[in-house]
């Protein structure tokens, strides 16, 4: 692909994008369920978590700490406020059991930064919980490949324009690499940059999308070393 040798900044998604996230959280879930598994089926309490989480997210955000706390409401509410002290305390250590987590690599990440560092600025471009992101950065040992972080407190076209004009970056000089179709790529692609999509096996339900994507700054991957094909 001729056009992608004007880009000079490639930003990568963090979470399923260079290590393992969203299977914790999902782990994590199965437990809250069976903690209030008295009080309805996991698959309802499931739903009614989810439901918490997108009515709390433009107050919460993305991360840890959000569903904490959207978990014990939903606790709260499905046992018409009859849950025990216990069970909170346990749906409060499944979240400091979430948070104590081990960074697992996502395979070709570490060969895929060895090969476009230094021909590359190369970016992380995030969201979630600031403390956490940092924390799960430093832990991943890749910190130093990157000339800028920014954790996001969302991926709207809005807030890849701020980060480009941060970046001193013009969309067509642009790469976003990420396994959501709805945060890493779309609003990329609205911008005019180029975005490649790595898909990862669990994907949060409100990450995903449906609809088949065509469009000529579009990049389908299987794996992200095979970026490097594209960049030659």
């Amino acid at each position: 692909m001729n056009s992608n040798r004007k880009i000079t900044i490639i930003a990568f998604d963090a979470d399923d994008t260079l290590w393992v996230n969203e299977p914790y959280f999902q782990e994590a879930e199965k437990q809250f369920c069976i903690l209030l598994e008295n009080y309805h089926s996991p698959q309802i309490v499931s739903q009614e978590l989810f439901k918490t989480e997108m009515k709390n997210l433009h107050s919460y955000g993305f991360g840890i700490k959000g569903f904490i706390l959207c978990m014990i409401e939903t606790a709260n509410r499905v046992s018409n406020k009859t849950v025990s002290s216990d069970i909170i305390d346990k749906i409060i250590e499944i979240g400091h059991e979430l948070l104590q987590k081990p960074i697992e690599l996502l395979h070709g990440v570490q060969e895929t930064l060895d090969a476009l560092n230094g021909n590359y600025k190369l970016v992380v471009a995030t969201k979630g919980d600031l403390l956490d992101q940092e924390r799960k950065l430093k832990k991943s040992g890749l910190e130093h490949y990157f000339h800028h972080i920014e954790i996001m407190s969302d991926k709207k076209v809005s807030d890849y324009q701020k980060l480009l004009k941060h970046l001193d970056c013009q969309p067509e000089n642009f790469l976003m690499l990420g396994n959501s179709i709805k945060s890493d790529i779309v609003p990329v692609l609205e911008l005019g940059a180029y975005s490649a999509h790595i898909p990862y096996h669990v994907t949060w339900t409100h990450e995903q999308q449906e609809d088949e994507l065509k469009h000529e700054k579009f990049i389908q991957l299987q794996s992200i070393d095979e970026i490097l094909s594209y960049l030659r």
